[in-house]
């Protein structure tokens, strides 16, 4: 990959054409069925540029509560658009379309216009939950039947992929526009892509310039991102097999509980008893043992596994896990592994 970036060759992605963004949004928009696709520094950008796509200021979308947009996007939907979201709390992270029936609101001078529904696959907060297949379509022909657009945050889409064996085309068919990312379990080092029809993606160009998203020999990353697309994406079961081997741990170690049933995709999200610790304290003491973690909040913790993770590193991660949850029930310290980060 970072050969590739060497030796991208670049233009103006700005003016005229970068050949390098050029191939990597045309391979996108084949694998996903869409007319077009339009490179962006982040996924924030493509889901906000999305979101401008379909709503106009004072108009409302409708989202899972402990979707990505809402939770880790500083608000930009209302900051940079001026748009109301409507969330509506999923069993982790997982809509049902009998939930959303009735949320659109009436049209009436009192109220917000409804206009998009939102769905995150995989879910982040849900612990890379995929979607069922069943229940986006009824969603997604739902939304369509009331008038409404749809809108696929599919960050992690080609985990989904993996997982599932549906074709990335199959899920982004019910989507009026998708965005992916390729700095998540496909390795780049930067960049996402927001795809749709060629009118929808002309004018999210519009919206990316307004949002600095514009970039010139933008090239040099999209070498890094095409790389990604083109040799990374059957590999990310290998990440799978590592998440369920730390999940298994989690279900070992006392005082942690899994949030759902298994490692679905690439992330493991566990429960830390308060009786235990926090779940800060709890990731810093696998950070003094070289285990590199995240607190999402007060008790829970999430494990994200990747391509730069080896099967030994993880076995280790997993070993740790139960060591620093029955060293903090015995009231004693974690033993110091060699100093590796993992």
């Amino acid at each position: 990959m970072r050969q590739a970036i060497m030796d991208a060759d670049v233009g103006d992605d700005t003016i005229d054409v970068d050949p390098t963004v050029e191939q990597l949004e045309q391979l996108a928009a084949t694998l996903l069925g869409k007319e077009a696709a339009i490179f962006m520094p982040s996924g924030t950008m493509t889901n906000q540029v999305a979101l401008r796509l379909h709503c106009r200021p004072g108009e409302e979308f409708l989202c899972e509560s402990e979707c990505h947009i809402l939770n880790y996007e500083q608000g930009a939907y209302a900051q940079l658009s001026g748009l109301v979201p409507r969330a509506v709390t999923g069993d982790n992270g997982v809509l049902q379309q009998e939930q959303l029936a009735g949320l659109i609101r009436p049209e009436n001078e009192h109220f917000t216009r409804t206009r998009l529904v939102c769905l995150e696959n995989t879910h982040n907060r849900g612990g890379g939950r995929i979607l069922p297949w069943d229940t986006v379509v009824e969603i997604c022909e739902w939304a369509h039947d009331q008038g409404l657009q749809t809108h696929m945050d599919g960050a992690r889409l080609f985990n989904a992929v993996a997982a599932t064996g549906i074709p990335a085309d199959r899920w982004a068919a019910h989507f009026d526009t998708v965005s992916i990312c390729f700095s998540k379990g496909l390795g780049a080092p930067v960049g996402s892509a927001l795809l749709g029809s060629e009118v929808l993606i002309r004018e999210a160009r519009r919206h990316r310039k307004l949002f600095g998203g514009g970039m010139r020999q933008a090239g040099v990353i999209a070498a890094g991102a095409l790389y990604a697309l083109q040799h990374n994406r059957e590999r990310l079961l290998e990440d799978h097999q590592h998440a369920q081997v730390l999940a298994d741990a989690v279900c070992q170690a006392e005082g942690l509980e899994l949030v759902g049933e298994e490692a679905e995709t690439n992330m493991v999200i566990f429960q830390v008893d308060p009786g235990l610790a926090t779940a800060a304290e709890f990731v810093g003491l696998l950070a003094d043992n070289g285990v590199q973690m995240l607190a999402i909040d007060r008790d829970r913790v999430r494990a994200v596994t990747h391509l730069d993770v080896h099967a030994k590193q993880i076995e280790d991660a997993a070993r740790m896990i139960v060591a620093s949850a029955q060293n903090l029930t015995d009231g004693s310290q974690a033993p110091v592994n060699d100093g590796a980060q993992y």
